[in-house]
């Protein structure tokens, strides 16, 4: 089975999910399916049906949020050695060389790249382009717009 990389930060947030469908939102739709039940007709019963939808909706997720923390690689950048060197989980400032504009962005997992929180999956092309690369480095990333140019100017293992 191929090991998918993650986050420490990644894996916490997954198993926090997966304890609240457990826990919460399973007996919530387990109740809510049975007061459906007590008021009768189930083939005519919205509620029924919703609550069915729903229950179903929550055991897919539970099984796919299980897969994915079973076939994690987790990894904890703040473990790894601080040699200024792009690696899975490193935090970086880069400098667009044209527009002095400066960007910060963790490399992170595919299931947990967000871009408005500045989190870039690890098969990104500014990812790929960056990985392995150190500090002062200068990096050209073909993006749809074109070749840009950074400069990196930091790497942080946070």
């Amino acid at each position: 089975m191929n090991k998918i990389p993650m986050t420490a930060a990644g894996a916490k947030k997954l198993e926090q999910e997966l304890h609240d469908l457990k826990s919460v939102q399973r007996p919530q739709v387990i109740e809510a399916i049975a007061e459906a039940r007590a008021h009768g007709d189930l083939k005519e019963n919205a509620e029924y049906q919703e609550a069915k939808r729903q229950q179903s909706f929550i055991e897919g997720r539970i099984l796919e949020v299980e897969a994915k923390l079973a076939s994690a690689q987790i990894i904890d950048v703040t473990k790894l050695p601080h040699n200024g060197r792009v690696v899975f989980g490193a935090t970086i400032n880069l400098i667009n060389t044209d527009t002095e504009e400066e960007v910060r962005y963790q490399i992170v997992g595919e299931d947990e790249a967000d871009i408005k929180l500045n989190k870039i999956s690890v098969g990104s092309p500014i990812a790929r382009a960056l990985i392995g690369k150190e500090e002062g480095d200068v990096v050209n990333v073909q993006t749809p717009a074109g070749v840009i140019e950074y400069e990196l100017t930091k790497v942080e293992y946070i």
